[in-house]
């Protein structure tokens, strides 16, 4: 069994992600640290050296590779159900849940933690709540394809965990 977390940058998939494998006894895979480590590059540093389309790239495979794995639990990138039929590979290779917030709630996240993020250092506050307000909207078709959607405002581990007993056959 494989479980995919996708959404929003900020929105918890990887913390959320790392208590539910850790309850499960399944291995956590954040999907940025694993294209990390195969390309000997940050994420920062291969967009900037070899380009979006080349990380994208580099994210399927990765994808189609954790695909093959068994007894995991998967954060995604943000974007990554947007591109290459990545949404319709993590659908068929195991259960997806789109861990769902609101643009105002990502954007107050996202400000306080953007020290963090490189990819958003640069922005002003005004341009990073359009930002977030745009790919949002952009991406939620693709994320609304998840097999199951929760609300993560406020989602502690025991919730999910409960959740994920009662929908998945674990």
């Amino acid at each position: 069994m494989k479980i995919y977390f996708i959404g929003f940058m900020g929105c918890g998939k990887s913390s959320v992600g790392k208590k539910i494998a850790n309850k499960l006894g399944y291995t956590f895979i954040d999907l940025d640290d694993f294209i990390e480590k195969k390309a000997g590059l940050t994420i920062p540093d291969i967009f900037s050296r070899e380009g979006e389309d080349y990380f994208r790239k580099l994210e399927t495979y990765s994808l189609k590779e954790i695909a093959s794995l068994d007894k995991v639990v998967v954060s995604t990138g943000g974007g990554t159900p947007c591109f290459n039929s990545n949404m319709d590979l993590i659908n068929s290779s195991g259960m997806s849940i789109y861990l769902k917030m609101s643009a105002e709630t990502l954007y107050s996240r996202l400000r306080e933690s953007k020290t963090e993020r490189p990819l958003l250092s640069a922005f002003t506050e005004f341009e990073l709540k359009q930002y977030v307000v745009d790919k949002l909207l952009e991406r939620e078709f693709y994320y609304s394809q998840a097999h199951f959607k929760v609300k993560a405002k406020g989602l502690k581990t025991e919730e999910m965990h409960d959740f994920l007993k009662q929908n998945l056959v674990l």
